[in-house]
């Protein structure tokens, strides 16, 4: 499956447009994260618990628009878009939500 933020792929030719694919992630960080996260804040540099979340929340929903372009038939998804939030009354929970368009290409 070729992934691509841009609307098409350089060397290859779209055949056919199979819709419209999107997927979400959440994850929560918990207390001991929350903790280790605010010894980062406080003394500087970056916080490796968060992004390490966020990695995970990324690659999972990157593994769910490609399961759904598939079962469109597609080999590739174009025009992706990639939106991280924070959830919840103390922003305990993260999110990513990615959407694209599932093609097929030469």
């Amino acid at each position: 499956m070729i992934l691509s933020t841009t609307p098409t792929l350089e060397g290859h030719r779209i055949r056919e447009y199979c819709g419209i694919v999107n997927a979400e992630a959440i994850l929560g960080a918990n207390v001991v994260k929350d903790w280790f996260a605010s010894i980062t804040d406080f003394i500087g540099g970056r916080s490796g618990t968060y992004e390490g979340v966020l990695r995970d929340a990324r690659s999972e929903a990157f593994e769910e628009l490609t399961r759904a372009a598939q079962q469109l038939g597609a080999n590739a998804i174009v025009g992706i878009d990639i939106d991280y939030e924070v959830l919840g009354e103390q922003n305990g929970m993260m999110i990513v939500a990615v959407s694209g368009t599932a093609v097929v290409v030469d």
